[in-house]
Formats: structure tokens, C-alpha cells, sequence
């Protein structure tokens, strides 16, 4: 499958589910400059077809986890480089929560409108009740572009980091919380 990018929102849209549709919508209406990839026949489910995704954006697509509390009270989005290992004990005494997990996606749909596998920070434009608290390692904020996910897995963006946190995070009216994750050889 050739993987081609390209600027702004796809010329087909035949086919794509509402909420992808919403996210080009969504920035459009920001003025957000951004580039997508098609990759309908190959899901990025797997780590052969995030890397060559990755190579097709020119930038690396963002891990992003969503977690919870044991009490399934609080929830967080995590987004962190993809190649770096996540341990929850690493995390739960900077954002003063015990026993984080992986938030079930029950929750996913309800708070994101995302289902696993598509997690993205453009779900946050779906958390109008801002429940879900956005956590992102400093070291995503060294890199010019950040890749993710319009609310599907079939098609991948390059977005301008600044332009994530700068317009889109504050479109949402979330505020993102740094964190400091380790690297494990």
C-alpha cells in the first residue's frame, strides 16, 4: 500500500464515520494546518504498520493511553512518545492518583467518542464536561509535529505541536498537566 501525504482534509469523504469527519471540521474551523494519511486498508493496529506510518507523516505518532483510577472516577489521557516503555508506578505520585489502569472502552466511548486503538487527543473536542484530565510527557513537547489519530484508526495526522496545545487544547477548554516519564534501557 503506498502511503501518501497530504495537506488538509481528504478530497474523498465517502464512506468515513462522522466523528472523523467532526475532527476535520473541528480544525478547520481553528485555522489549523495539518496533513493527513490514508491507510484505510491497514489499520494502525499493529507496530509494522505504525512505523511505516510514522515514515509516511515525517514524524512520530504520539502513545496515547487512557487511564483511570480504580475507582473509575477519574480519568486521563497520557500522551507520550511511542517508544518509550509506560509503568504506571512512574505516574500515579506525580498526578497524586493510586492504582491507575486502563480505562475500559465503555469509558473510551463515552468520554472521547474513540474506541481502542484510535485514542487520540482530538477526542478531547468530544469531553464537553472536560472529565478527562490530558497528561503529556515533556518529552512530546520537543518535537515540531505530533502524530495522531482524526477519532479513527485509518487514517493518521501530522499536526504542529504548538498548534495541539496552543489552539486545539485550548478549543476544548482542557489545560494539560507535564509529566515526567523515565526511559528504560
Amino acid at each position: 500500500m503506498d502511503l501518501v501525504l497530504k495537506k488538509g482534509r481528504p478530497e474523498i469523504l465517502d464512506g468515513r464515520e462522522e466523528k472523523e469527519l467532526k475532527c476535520y471540521d473541528f480544525l478547520d474551523n481553528l485555522g489549523v494546518e495539518y496533513y493527513h494519511v490514508d491507510h484505510r486498508d491497514m489499520p494502525a493496529d499493529t507496530m509494522e504498520a505504525c512505523v511505516a506510518i510514522d515514515r509516511a507523516l515525517d514524524c512520530k505518532i504520539c502513545k496515547n493511553l487512557f487511564l483511570c483510577n480504580r475507582q473509575k472516577t477519574d480519568f486521563y489521557l497520557l500522551m507520550m512518545p511511542a517508544d518509550k516503555p509506560f509503568k504506571t508506578k512512574d505516574l500515579t505520585a506525580q498526578i497524586n492518583s493510586a492504582r491507575l489502569s486502563f480505562a475500559d472502552s465503555d469509558a473510551m466511548l463515552k468520554y472521547l467518542n474513540i474506541t481502542p486503538g484510535a485514542v487520540s487527543v482530538l477526542g478531547l473536542m468530544n469531553d464537553t464536561e472536560c472529565s478527562v484530565r490530558l497528561l503529556v510527557d515533556k518529552d512530546i513537547l520537543n518535537d515540531e509535529y505530533i502524530g495522531c489519530h482524526p477519532c479513527v484508526n485509518t487514517t493518521s495526522m501530522k499536526i504542529k505541536t504548538d498548534d495541539i496545545f496552543d489552539k486545539i487544547i485550548s478549543a476544548t477548554n482542557h489545560t494539560k498537566t507535564v509529566v515526567e516519564l523515565p526511559w528504560y534501557e
